[in-house]
């Protein structure tokens, strides 16, 4: 193991945190920048590995949050009502992804053009979305009934396959559906949790026994700068949707997807 590959392990933690939580796909930007760098993991573990960096970011801003909603359980419909919803969300995704984790990682993942692709049509349709008029009838995620919450879910599936985005998937049902922006994002963010530490703790089982040393010290080195640069984006996103909406993240889609197909070609 050399200083390249722990730089490039950095700069794909780094954008890891960064557009985890972002419409833009963190998947696809990871698969596209190690195609480029010549960043190559056994399995894909590392690019599923660091989200904890990420998972761990996102718990820490909303420690109290989901502290309350911890400690309110017992007596709160509010907040059973609320768990019950995340659990619906995560459901689908959950069975598809242990039923189709071979083809996720050996065909889908080693699709650059398909991202690419998937990018660009991605950022037209959160485009769409974004300017679509619709009436909001939600406003708060604790509020999500668990009819839409399952809905929201069933969109999520559609990002397993890379360049599509979990979070724009989601946040684009939620807004077809009749939520408002911030509510929309939010609930993404608590969706998150459920998701990708399940994708966490079901790759490192898989994985468990052909890890090194050397692989745990780059997965580390990745996964701290997730961790870092995703607690920056989870803090100032909301506030940041609320006032400019998704339609800069659709132009960053659709311009990054369009010069990874360019790089494609010309490689």
């Amino acid at each position: 193991m050399d200083q390249q590959t722990l730089f490039e392990a950095a700069i794909l933690g780094l954008l890891e945190g960064v557009t985890e939580f972002l419409p833009v796909s963190s998947t696809g930007h990871i698969l596209l920048a190690g195609h480029f760098l010549g960043f190559e993991s056994e399995g894909k573990v590392f690019e599923v590995l660091i989200q904890f960096g990420a998972i761990l970011a996102i718990l820490l801003v909303y420690f109290r949050r989901l502290w309350d909603i911890a400690v309110t359980l017992p007596t709160s419909a509010t907040s059973r009502r609320f768990v019950l919803a995340i659990l619906l969300a995560f459901l689908p995704a959950a069975l598809v992804g242990i039923f189709a984790h071979n083809i996720i990682k050996t065909v889908l993942f080693e699709a650059p053009t398909l991202i690419c692709v998937m990018l660009v049509l991605g950022g037209f349709v959160l485009l769409w979305v974004d300017r679509r008029e619709t009436t909001v009838r939600y406003t708060d995620v604790r509020e999500y009934p668990p009819s839409l919450a399952f809905k929201i879910g069933l969109f999520q599936c559609i990002a397993f396959i890379p360049g599509v985005s979990r979070s724009g998937a989601t946040i684009a049902c939620s807004l077809l559906m009749g939520t408002d922006k911030r509510s929309a994002a939010e609930f993404s963010f608590f969706l998150a949790m459920p998701t990708m530490g399940g994708a966490f703790a079901y790759d490192l089982w898989l994985n468990r026994n052909a890890l090194n040393s050397d692989d745990i010290t780059i997965i580390a080195v990745g996964f701290i700068v997730a961790f870092f640069a995703a607690i920056v984006v989870v803090r100032s996103l909301l506030a940041f949707v609320t006032k400019h909406g998704f339609a800069p993240f659709a132009y960053w889609r659709i311009a990054v997807g369009t010069l990874g197909l360019i790089g494609l070609y010309l490689l």
